[in-house]
């Protein structure tokens, strides 16, 4: 927890810096608060050194859960001494929209908030995407700490692959890779038009699969600078690709990249759904009555096809930036976002919900039932990736997939009892259980989440955190057998 605090204590004086960059009049309260956190870090770190440092994978669990309860509490404290937010419920919301990756927002005007605070705002993001537990992994071996029990429950998905049999040499890398895409990204947004802020706080929300911007109406205000729209769908689309297939794409390994199943089913369906997309907006919808001005774009053509695969991948991501509002554009393709909304990116990316791979497994699965119907006596396996799949993990996949399921019922019916209609209830479930900001509805693309009621965003806060951390890892605490002592 300590260690924890001081990465969110450091971020935070980065952010400070920032603010007074810009004089934009928060600096003290954001530095007041970074003394804090690194205070009150300092104090748990001291207070647990004669503690013994062997984790369990039991304490794995309740170290990431409590991490990020602690760093969403602890990151609150700019946005309340700024008096950001109206109120304590807005601000959790906000700050868990943050560190989940979520980018959902109650804000109504961004543009109005203070440099420093929109930088931290994004930085929530940052430290989110990758997992703060993967960057506490790098460090707490320097403690004398263990930290695979930490790795496990942060990814408790079907994919095993590591890039060094050290896991905090693989939490290296994979930090490494990530600082160095948003740095590039930064950079080359700020060559297609964008001021370097706002190119580096759009940086730190793409490569997080985040959904953060610096303007109220997200990326449509870069609409007439189309390469903006490029540059960030080639980030997304990195961002929810797995980081260690990046790494192979990086180390010239780019077989092993086109030989992933996850990540060709990846591809595939991104190209299906952009195309139908972009086949339904080329053959009969305005452009310039659905939330962007396409005039200084590159014609119809281009600007069907750019949007199509913007949004696609901004939902399939789970990124949810917006280039337009895609729930005006046909009742089809709303339902059909709504769906995508279930996809996720791939295992092993910074993109939430259920994953391609736990999909290509039930296909496979399912497939495969169909096969037993016609051949009881056979002996048949799925493979993925030519290696047969153990049937725990098929197991393992389907549970979650059920979990998952009952969890945005529930999700649902929760909201519904608050009060808000069938179509606004199942989108603020999804939307939110997925990580993926936007939903339909009165909450849809061009809204915001502050019509939610107080306890309405305090829900709408736990199912972001069980969907961030793949239901297993906070669900399992509330188990009884848990809490038993073996």
């Amino acid at each position: 927890m300590g260690v924890l605090l001081l990465f969110n204590g450091g971020l935070m004086l980065i952010s400070s810096m920032v603010s007074f960059f810009y004089q934009d009049g928060a600096t003290f309260e954001i530095l007041f608060s970074s003394l804090i956190v690194l205070s009150v870090g300092t104090l748990l770190m001291l207070f647990g050194r004669k503690h013994e440092k062997q984790i369990q994978k039991r304490e794995g669990y309740i170290i990431v859960t409590l991490g990020w309860l602690m760093m969403t509490i602890t990151g609150m404290f700019p946005f309340i001494l700024t008096n950001s937010m109206v109120d304590i419920s807005s601000t959790f919301f906000e700050t868990m929209s943050g560190y989940t990756a979520t980018g959902a927002t109650i804000l109504s005007d961004i543009e109005s908030l203070p440099e420093g605070i929109l930088f931290w705002r994004s930085m929530t993001h940052w430290i989110g995407g990758m997992g703060i537990i993967v960057l506490a992994v790098a460090i707490l071996p320097l403690l004398g700490i263990g930290g695979i029990q930490l790795f496990s429950a942060e990814a408790p998905g079907p994919n095993n692959d590591k890039l060094h049999p050290r896991i905090t040499d693989t939490a290296k890398r994979l930090w490494l890779i990530y600082v160095s895409l948003t740095v590039v990204e930064a950079i080359l947004l700020s060559f297609a038009g964008m001021s370097i802020f706002d190119a580096v706080n759009h940086a730190m929300s793409t490569m997080a699969s985040g959904g953060f911007s610096t303007k109220n109406n997200s990326l449509a205000y870069w609409n007439h600078l189309p390469w903006v729209h490029y540059i960030i769908i080639i980030f997304m689309f990195l961002a929810g690709t797995n980081f260690v297939l990046t790494y192979f794409a990086l180390t010239g390994k780019i077989k092993k990249v086109f030989s992933d199943n996850e990540f060709k089913m990846y591809l595939l369906l991104v190209i299906i759904f952009s195309l139908i997309v972009f086949i339904v907006l080329y053959d009969g919808v305005d452009l310039n009555n659905s939330y962007f001005d396409n005039s200084q774009g590159f014609g119809k053509l281009e600007g069907s096809l750019r949007h199509a695969f913007f949004q696609v991948i901004a939902i399939i991501t789970t990124t949810g930036f917006v280039t337009a509002d895609y729930t005006a554009w046909t009742p089809f393709l709303t339902v059909m976002f709504f769906g995508i909304m279930f996809l996720g990116g791939s295992a092993g990316s910074t993109s939430g919900g259920i994953k391609v791979v736990r999909h290509l497994l039930m296909i496979k699965g399912g497939v495969l039932e169909f096969k037993r119907a016609l051949h009881p006596n056979a002996i048949i396996q799925a493979r993925y990736n030519d290696k047969l799949v153990n049937q725990e993990i098929i197991a393992n996949v389907l549970a979650f997939f059920i979990i998952y399921m009952i969890s945005f019922i529930l999700g649902s019916l929760i909201f519904g009892f608050l009060g808000l209609d069938f179509e606004n209830a199942v989108g603020v479930a999804a939307a939110t259980l997925g990580n993926v900001g936007p939903a339909i509805g009165d909450f849809g693309p061009t809204e915001n989440y502050s019509e939610l009621p107080k306890s309405g965003k305090f829900w709408a806060s736990f199912l972001m955190l069980i969907g961030r951390l793949e239901l297993f890892t906070v669900l399992i605490l509330f188990t009884p057998f848990f809490w038993k002592k073996n």
